[in-house]
């Protein structure tokens, strides 16, 4: 099976959790030990919006902002990559190319950002499409998808299944934006209607709740793109 993994910068970035991060490697591991291959996407967190935030106070333009995040994002992604070792590509992705070279030869690809006015979601939702991946899951600080943001709304509901189609819905943002903190970018929801996979949105700061999501079992929120 393909299998993209986004891990979200909120969960292992926000603040830096170093411990949480090697046990994502070991899950990682797990992972490949199954017979799958894998790309491991993660997010920059609070430093590549505390970055943009500076970037910003400075004059910067939105895209060179954007630049900002990417370079954090590649941090944490350097992070994972020198722990999981020769399961690894030696070298963080800069392009699709470099990630299908990366499968080709057997190994694992950990990237970051690819380019300016685009989240890491859409750069997982990107590499999803090109490698006709059967499974992205992303891996968040919350349980699933809520009908509201449950850190505002008492009354938000989680949602266990969902199509594609309905999940716009949710989302209060519809474009990009530099420093975007949303379950799944709006950029990146569109890139994955095109593709036929399953989505599965959950509790990152369990990471056997990855294992769960790739072998099939009800956990966090499951979206359907046919």
């Amino acid at each position: 099976m393909r299998v993209v993994l986004r891990i979200g910068g909120s969960v292992v970035a926000s603040p830096i959790n170093p411990e949480l991060i090697v046990e994502y490697v070991e899950v990682i591991k797990e992972l490949k030990k199954q017979g799958h291959e894998l790309v491991v996407v993660v997010g920059g967190g609070e430093l590549a919006r505390e970055l943009i935030s500076v970037a910003k106070r400075m004059g910067l333009k939105e895209s060179e902002q954007d630049e900002i995040a990417i370079s954090a994002s590649r941090i944490f992604a350097q992070l994972f990559l020198k722990k999981v070792g020769k399961i690894g590509c030696p070298a963080i992705p800069a392009s699709l190319k470099d990630v299908r070279n990366c499968l080709e030869k057997g190994q694992m690809a950990v990237m970051g950002g690819l380019r300016s006015g685009m989240t890491t979601d859409s750069v997982a939702a990107l590499v999803t499409k090109e490698i006709g991946a059967d499974i992205l899951v992303k891996a968040t600080n919350q349980d699933g998808i809520y009908s509201k943001d449950p850190a505002k709304h008492s009354d938000a509901v989680k949602i266990d299944h969902l199509t594609i189609k309905e999940l716009s819905k949710v989302f209060s943002e519809t474009k990009h934006k530099a420093g975007i903190h949303q379950i799944i970018d709006p950029e990146a929801v569109k890139i994955l209607r095109t593709c036929k996979l399953k989505i599965a949105v959950v509790n990152g700061y369990d990471p056997n709740n990855v294992l769960l999501a790739v072998d099939g079992k009800p956990v966090g929120t499951l979206i359907e793109t046919v």
